[in-house]
C-alpha cells in the first residue's frame, strides 16, 4: 500500500512538472507583444555583431611591398586607390616591407543599412542632415597589425556612373564614429596648396585627394525647398536604440540613407529632432534589428506630414538574411 501511495505521489509530481513546463512554453514568446508574454529581445551586443559581420563581408583586402613605390589598387567596383609607399609612417618613422590594406566601398543604401553607415552630414550649426553620396569609403593601411599613417595623403579615382554620373556639387567628408557606434560625416576643409581634401569630376570619374586613412565620403547635402518638420517613430515593445535602428529611404535617391539618431527612453520614440524632413516627402521608413543571426525588419511607405508619428508593430516585421535585406532595400523606389 505504501509503495502504491508513493508511486501515485511521484506520478503527480511528474505530471505537475510537465504541466508547468507546458504552461511556461506556451506563455513565452520571443517576439510576442500580447499581454503576459515574456519578451526575449536581442542584446546590444547581438545587434552590433550583426552589423559588424555585414561590414566584414564588405571588406576587401590588398597587400603590397614598399619597394613597389607608388602603387594603385583596384577595387571590385573599379575604384582605384593610389598610395605612395614613401609617404607611409609608423610612429613617425618611414615604413619598409609588406603593407596590408583594408578597403570598403559603399554605393547603395542596402549596404549602408546593414553596415550601419548612413549618410548624415553635420551642418555648421551642429544639426545633422541627409547627404547624397558619390560613395562612402574606408581605407586602412597596416603593418603587422599596427595602423600606418601617410604624410602626403592618397588619391582615389571613383567611377561616377556608380551613383548616376558626375555631380560637381560634391565635396569631401570625413567619417567619425560617435559614442553610440554610429558614423557621422564632417566636411573636410580643403588644403588648396597641396590639393588635399578636394574632389572634382572629370569625364565619368571623381578624382579625390584624401588627407588621411579612415572613413571618407564624396557627398553633398540633400536639397528640398518644401517646409520642414520633425518626425517620430514608435517601434515594437522591447526595442530601443541599443538593439535596433530606424532609417529613412528617400524615394528617388538611391545613394543616400537617413538615420533617426535620437531615442527618448521615456516615450520609447525614435526621432529626427532637427526638423529637417520635408513635408510631403515620399519615403520609406525602415525598422531594423537582429533575430537569431538574421535581420528582422519592417518597411513602411510614408508621405511625411507635419509632426508625423509612424508606428511599427511586431506583426509587421519579417526575417531576412543580410543578402536578402540588402536586395530589398536597394529595390525601394
Amino acid at each position: 500500500m505504501k509503495k502504491t501511495t508513493q508511486f501515485c505521489n511521484n506520478l503527480k509530481s511528474i505530471l505537475g512538472a510537465l504541466l508547468m513546463v507546458a504552461l511556461i512554453t506556451t506563455s513565452c514568446s520571443k517576439n510576442g507583444d500580447d499581454d503576459g508574454d515574456i519578451l526575449i529581445r536581442p542584446t546590444a551586443e547581438d545587434f552590433k555583431s550583426l552589423k559588424d559581420a555585414a561590414l566584414e563581408n564588405l571588406t576587401q583586402t590588398f597587400q603590397f611591398n614598399t619597394d613597389d613605390g607608388y602603387v594603385t589598387l583596384t577595387s571590385e567596383k573599379g575604384v582605384q586607390i593610389s598610395i605612395s609607399s614613401s609617404c607611409l609612417t609608423l610612429n613617425g618613422d618611414a615604413v619598409t616591407g609588406t603593407v596590408d590594406v583594408e578597403f570598403v566601398e559603399l554605393f547603395d543604401k542596402g549596404n549602408m543599412l546593414t553596415a550601419n553607415k548612413p549618410t548624415m552630414g553635420t551642418m555648421p550649426n551642429g544639426d545633422k542632415a541627409l547627404l547624397i553620396s558619390g560613395g562612402e569609403f574606408f581605407v586602412n593601411a597596416t603593418q603587422n597589425g599596427a595602423a600606418l599613417e601617410t604624410n602626403c595623403g592618397f588619391q582615389m579615382q571613383i567611377p561616377a556612373d556608380l551613383t548616376g554620373g558626375v555631380d560637381n556639387d560634391m565635396i569631401l567628408w570625413e567619417g567619425k564614429i560617435d559614442e553610440d557606434g554610429n558614423l557621422v560625416w564632417d566636411e573636410v576643409e580643403a588644403d588648396e596648396p597641396q590639393g588635399e581634401g578636394r574632389v572634382f569630376g572629370e569625364g565619368n570619374q571623381y578624382y579625390g585627394f584624401f588627407q588621411s586613412f579612415g572613413w571618407s565620403n564624396v557627398d553633398r547635402f540633400y536639397s528640398d525647398p518644401r517646409p520642414k518638420t520633425t518626425i517620430q517613430v514608435a517601434v515594437p515593445e522591447g526595442y530601443d536604440n541599443t538593439n535596433s535602428s530606424v532609417y529613412i529611404s528617400y524615394d528617388g535617391e538611391d545613394s543616400g540613407l537617413a538615420h533617426l539618431d535620437t531615442y527618448d527612453s521615456e516615450t520609447g520614440l525614435f526621432s529626427e529632432h532637427y526638423g529637417l524632413i520635408p513635408i510631403g516627402l515620399e519615403c520609406h521608413i525602415i525598422f531594423a534589428t537582429e533575430d537569431g543571426d538574421n535581420w528582422k525588419y519592417a518597411i513602411k511607405p510614408v508621405t511625411i506630414a507635419e509632426n508625423d508619428v509612424i508606428t511599427f508593430t511586431e506583426d509587421e516585421t519579417s526575417i531576412a538574411t543580410e543578402a536578402q535585406l540588402t536586395t530589398i532595400i536597394n529595390g525601394l523606389p
